[in-house]
């Protein structure tokens, strides 16, 4: 079924195609034949249930911030077997993230770029938009950013105003401070602000939190902030966000600037979820993003360390049956 429409949506702007399908997936989870038919569709028997941080996933298998950044469709999104979906990035107040053109699909390289800046309608509309019923058995993450306004030595404000309005309403919680689209962000993972970042946070937490890591940070720079994720008893990473490297790309859209993701991180991403499980003695749990483009690369980045995948940039191009095709080659 994708095969056919991929062709059709790629002849739109990304972000134009974007909108398209989430609308689609939001009718589909809001019909409920058609929500009982995708769930019958894309089913796989006897998947891998893991528990993690006091909670328990189906299956290992989750869709990666970015997809649904205003909590628009993850019901429908919930049909397709994921076994966790991660709404946001969510802003505490709503801007409209940086100038268009912003995406591009680097289709010779299988990869996206975007420097999108965390557009989003705020924690209010996207609170809403995640009250009432779920699909069962259905974990929902929230990931959380500052506002491009916000200064770094205030950073921890949003974040804990972003953790009081979404801690009833999720199953656990993401501190994303590695885009490389919001001007400075990406400081905070360094240990100048991210021990008192976390020490503000993890008094506060009262459901699990994880932080979101840079595939682009140093050996240094990594072991720094694992050094400080572990001493403030952070529940686990999601590694990696997208690159700002440019890893032999053929396509024209190359020299954009923004974040790269999709098959070009896949072998980076597990590279960095070995050397985090090395670090961390395996006590960290890890959550496994970039480059996870098929069956084989899912597996691949479980026997490295992760415990949970995500994908975002394989489902443009690969469709539902992806999903599928993962949970059926790590069950």
């Amino acid at each position: 079924m994708y095969a056919r429409l991929r062709p059709w949506l790629f002849r739109l702007d990304p972000e134009r195609a974007h909108w398209v399908t989430l609308r689609l997936l939001q009718m589909a989870g809001a019909l409920p034949p058609i929500a009982t038919w995708l769930r019958k569709l894309y089913s796989v028997p006897n998947t891998d249930p893991v528990e993690l941080f006091g909670l328990k996933f189906p299956n290992r298998l989750g869709l990666a911030a970015g997809y649904d950044k205003d909590g628009l469709a993850w019901r429908g999104l919930g049909c397709l077997g994921f076994g966790h979906i991660e709404i946001g990035t969510v802003t505490p107040r709503p801007q409209t993230g940086n100038p268009r053109p912003r995406s591009f699909r680097l289709v010779e390289d299988e990869a996206l770029i975007n420097r999108l800046g965390f557009p989003g309608r705020g924690a209010q509309f996207v609170a809403k938009r995640m009250r009432g019923a779920r699909p069962a058995g259905l974990a929902l993450g929230v990931n959380l950013g500052i506002n491009k306004d916000t200064p770094l030595e205030r950073a921890a404000e949003d974040y804990l105003s972003l953790m009081e309005v979404f801690s009833p309403l999720a199953d656990y919680l993401v501190i994303n401070i590695s885009s490389p689209n919001t001007p400075g962000l990406r400081q905070l993972q360094t240990r100048e602000y991210l021990e008192g970042l976390l020490d503000s946070l993890t008094i506060e937490k009262s459901k699990p939190l994880l932080v979101k890591l840079s595939p682009d940070l140093d050996n240094e720079e990594l072991e720094q902030a694992l050094a400080v994720i572990m001493e403030k008893k952070v529940d686990g990473i999601v590694a990696t966000n997208t690159t700002t490297a440019r890893l032999h790309l053929q396509s024209n859209y190359a020299s954009e600037s923004g974040g790269l993701s999709g098959a070009p991180l896949t072998v980076r991403v597990r590279k960095m979820v070995a050397n985090i499980y090395k670090l961390t003695n395996g006590k960290l749990p890890i959550v496994a993003v970039g480059g996870i483009m098929s069956g084989e690369a899912a597996r691949a980045a479980l026997d490295a360390g992760a415990s949970l995948v995500q994908i975002y940039t394989g489902l443009v191009y690969r469709g539902p049956s992806l999903v599928k095709e993962i949970l059926q080659t790590v069950a």
